[in-house]
């Protein structure tokens, strides 16, 4: 199930959604933007790894029991 966010750019920016979807080949502005979410959530998850790496390294890590925890 979809549903629909509309968001305000300027004009600026527009330009720059259109020159992205275009020279990127996405069939729509819906998918450049589904495209920057994703990005921006591997990013986060990325983020995330390296923090638990570092609390590993120090000794400070938790056991995780199911994914859930890792949200905890």
């Amino acid at each position: 199930m979809r549903t629909v966010v509309n968001i305000s750019l300027p004009q600026s920016l527009t330009k720059e959604v259109e020159r992205g979807v275009k020279d990127l080949h996405f069939a729509s502005k819906s998918e450049f933007f589904r495209h920057l979410v994703r990005e921006w959530l591997a990013g986060h998850l990325a983020s995330e790894l390296e923090e638990s790496r570092r609390e590993y390294a120090k000794g400070k890590a938790k056991k995780l029991v199911n994914m859930k925890d890792l949200w905890k």
